[in-house]
């Protein structure tokens, strides 16, 4: 394949997706512009946004060699190791070996992983994060951060319920969800849908 042609696939690619738009349309780690292949795409960034070990994210950000030919994969991960990652979504289909996938990404000093249906879409975590993305740009004011996390600081962990009261400057739904997505308190997000019930705690920082 020519460098011309090589060049033009992962174009095609990104002008292919840049008019649609799969829910939910928050996030709080990508970087750059929000580019998805597939709701099943979509719903890989929901887990990366509440992924602790993730610092950052990027959509379709480059390509890596296989050895003649080139792969776009839908996602670059920063960890907060400081490892990278190229992740691909439960829809993808592998045209090549896994280990040529895994060399490819090696010679740009990152790993590579296609992740199976069962990792994303099994239990809660989807469920939670898809709720919670709905509020991602919503900023929280001074106040109710600081009335929340006093709370916590004497009591250790409260009931969601409980904490919804800390909330006089904000709509307190948008404003629980913002602190949990931003990583000022931490929720139980796999053991069941988020609920009146669940224990809230602060993130020592």
């Amino acid at each position: 394949m020519g460098i011309a042609k090589q060049a033009a696939t992962p174009r095609a690619a990104r002008n292919s997706v840049s008019i649609r738009t799969y829910p939910p349309t928050g996030t709080v780690k990508c970087d750059g512009v929000k580019l998805f292949r597939s709701q099943s795409a979509r719903d890989v960034g929901c887990i990366l946004d509440v992924n602790p070990s993730v610092t950052a994210w990027r959509c379709m950000p480059q390509t890596f060699d296989l050895g003649g030919a080139v792969h776009l994969p839908d996602f670059q991960v920063f960890e907060e190791d400081g490892g990278t990652m190229f992740i691909d979504a439960p829809d993808r289909a592998r045209s090549v070996d896994a280990a040529l996938m895994e060399a490819g990404a090696a010679r740009l000093d990152a790993g590579y992983r296609l992740l199976s249906r069962g990792e994303l879409y099994d239990g809660f975590r989807l469920l939670n994060a898809r709720d919670l993305l709905r509020y991602a740009g919503h900023v929280i004011p001074l106040g109710d951060r600081l009335r929340l996390l006093a709370a916590l600081d004497e009591h250790g962990s409260l009931p969601l319920a409980e904490c919804l009261k800390a909330f006089q400057e904000t709509k307190p739904v948008p404003g629980i969800a913002a602190l949990i997505l931003h990583g000022y308190v931490e929720v139980d997000l796999d053991d069941a849908p988020l609920g009146p019930e669940t224990a809230v705690r602060r993130i020592s920082r």
